[in-house]
């Protein structure tokens, strides 16, 4: 026992010093050798210090491995309130960094819990911090200004630098994202002098530091700053200072036009983006393509955001940044799908910073954008009044740079008006199916509920329809507040086991040609998928009940996804309009351009 104790811990040193020094692969490799040896020696301090080391060098917006379950196998074995709240906090931050909050938020909640029983500040300090890692999306921001000064308090009784650095970084989190520049000022002041204790400090010191001036416009700073951010990063041994780094690089050069620079940016960015899967990365690559002027690369990947891509991003800490860039890229490539499913996204969050997580960057006002996108459809009164309310907040915060660039802007002239008016069928026939396109090309589509939604908004042009009203079809439906999960995890499990079942079924009944069997296995895998679809939100997450508004404005936005990518197949000049002038929301609305009027034929 004592000659495994003693392995264990010379591994865990050997390790601890690797990531010092800045060796992540290297450490990576010798904590999973204590994790492994400590596990079979059921040695528990050693096992938990082995994972709690492996989940320090996860990098952010990366797939997080198998370092979830390694902490959760430690955890399930703890029952010290002090161990409990590390690993519990150490879970929620690899499952809010990696795109999946829900699955953080309740070892969070008991991260905190246990820390404030345990009543060291420093672990309260680092449990709230993880409390802020899975309350990171764009409709939370009331929470995180609670939770800041929450931490704010807690924080400034502690010596140990990094508990200060926590609070900073989040107080100039929210700064940012409100503009608050009095309070960005007081916080990157107090990061600057934690710097002068810790590498560490110093390291987010300066690169927030670059993020103000370039928010100015100001590009000179970049190359001191940058050497500083780096010197700093290696000495204190960050899994993930390079990508920050990267983002000080490119973000620079883009600013200040060198092309090439930020073209050799946005290519190493983009291999990153494609190899770990990371839709925000991707984003501000397609970004850093138009900056490098080589919309041929822009275009590749703002393609990949088609679809039902970006209804369906998680509505995290990357949500708001990875709209904003790929509407950026978008409006640049001319790519009219991904604009208008883009900017009616970012619609309900006019006004609001947009900041890459952790104010590593500015990325400028959806007003910005979204005016630039309300110009192109031609709804010139909207783009009047965000250009406007864009450039007095430009103006106010002194960014400089975003200010020019949006005043030097000029809308497209409005095109001529058409020359008619199409008419378009779109209503039900007789035995369920619907008649759908023009007059003289119309189609026979089985029924999907979204032609009844699509339906009912293009009979009132311009008139806002609320979700609850689609889906209760004008009955009334009830308000009311959210009750917690809809499903169990274990039968949410079930359902997916079975469907996998089922799909097995299905390719054998093909193979045999045995139709019987196969419609048997078709619905009751539509059945479970109903029921999963039900109880599960984005990307499997389990789903809470939530409002009735909630749930209907989610309803409505996937039924009209599907009926209009249903109706573009066979008809893309209809598909077309429809993507551009149909809005979902809690509210929906149909907006049809001046200069493409249809004669819709309804009944």
């Amino acid at each position: 026992m004592a000659i495994r104790a003693t392995v264990v811990t010379d591994l865990l040193d050997r390790a601890d010093a690797e990531r010092a020094a800045g060796r992540g692969e290297t450490a990576a490799g010798l904590y999973d050798q204590a994790v492994a040896a400590a596990r079979a020696d059921d040695d528990l301090p050693g096992w938990t210090r082995a994972v709690l080391g492996a989940a320090s060098l996860y990098v952010f917006g990366a797939e997080p491995g198998k370092i979830p379950a390694q902490l959760y196998d430690v955890l399930a074995r703890t029952e010290a309130d002090a161990d409990r709240a590390r690993l519990a906090a150490a879970l929620a931050r690899c499952w809010g960094y990696a795109g999946h909050p829900e699955r953080g938020a309740p070892f969070a909640s008991e991260a905190v819990q246990r820390a404030e029983r345990d009543g060291a500040a420093d672990l309260l300090a680092d449990c709230l911090d993880a409390a802020l890692a899975v309350h990171w999306g764009p409709d939370e921001l009331d929470v995180r200004q609670a939770m800041v000064a929450r931490l704010d308090e807690v924080a400034a009784h502690v010596l140990e630098p990094d508990v200060r650095l926590q609070a900073h970084l989040w107080g100039l989190q929210v700064a940012c994202e409100v503009l608050e520049m009095q309070a960005v000022h007081r916080h990157l002041r107090a990061l600057e002098r934690l710097g002068e204790e810790s590498p560490r400090a110093l390291f987010f010191a300066a690169s927030r530091r670059l993020m103000l001036d370039l928010l100015r416009g100001r590009t000179d700073t970049a190359p001191q700053l940058t050497k500083v951010a780096s010197a700093a990063g290696e000495q204190a041994g960050l899994a993930d200072a390079w990508l920050v780094l990267k983002a000080m690089e490119a973000y620079s050069a883009a600013q200040s036009g060198d092309s090439r620079t930020c073209a050799a940016a946005a290519a190493e960015g983009e291999a990153f983006a494609l190899a770990e899967g990371v839709p925000a990365v991707c984003a501000e690559m397609a970004y850093l393509w138009v900056c490098a002027d080589r919309l041929d690369r822009a275009q590749a990947l703002v393609h990949t955001f088609r679809g039902a891509v970006l209804a369906d991003l998680p509505r995290d800490v990357n949500w708001l940044l990875t709209l904003q860039c790929v509407l950026e890229a978008a409006l640049a490539v001319d790519d009219d799908e991904v604009v208008e499913t883009a900017a009616g996204l970012l619609a309900p969050y006019e006004g609001r910073a947009v900041m890459n997580a952790g104010a590593v960057m500015f990325h400028g006002l959806t007003d910005d954008t979204l005016a630039r996108a309300a110009a192109r459809r031609g709804d010139h009164q909207v783009a009047d009044r965000l250009r406007a309310n864009a450039l007095a907040t430009y103006d106010r915060v002194g960014a400089q740079w975003w200010r020019d660039r949006l005043a030097s802007w000029s809308p497209p002239e409005r095109p001529a008006p058409s020359l008619g008016v199409r008419p378009v069928h779109l209503h039900p026939e007789r035995g369920g199916l619907w008649r759908i396109g023009p007059d003289d090309a119309a189609v026979t589509l089985r029924p999907l509920r979204g032609f009844g939604y699509l339906r009912e908004l293009v009979r009132r042009p311009h008139q806002p329809v609320s979700a609850l009203d689609l889906v209760g079809a004008g009955t009334g439906v009830v308000v009311e507040s959210g009750l917690g999960e809809v499903a169990d995890p274990q039968a949410i499990a079930a359902y997916r086991e079975r469907l996998r079942e089922l799909e097995g079924e299905l390719a054998e009944a093909a193979e045999w040609a045995d139709l019987g069997r196969a419609e048997v296995a078709r619905r009751e895998r539509d059945a479970l998928l109903d029921e999963v679809a039900r109880s599960t939100g984005l990307h499997g997450r389990a789903r809470t009940t939530g409002s009735s508004q909630e749930r209907a404005r989610v309803a409505v936005q996937k039924a009209i996804t599907v009926a209009v990518e249903r109706i573009g197949s066979v008809d893309e000049r209809l598909g077309q309009h429809l993507r551009g002038s149909i809005r979902t929301g809690l509210q929906c609305t149909y907006e049809p351009r001046d200069d493409d009027q249809v004669g819709w034929i309804l009944d």
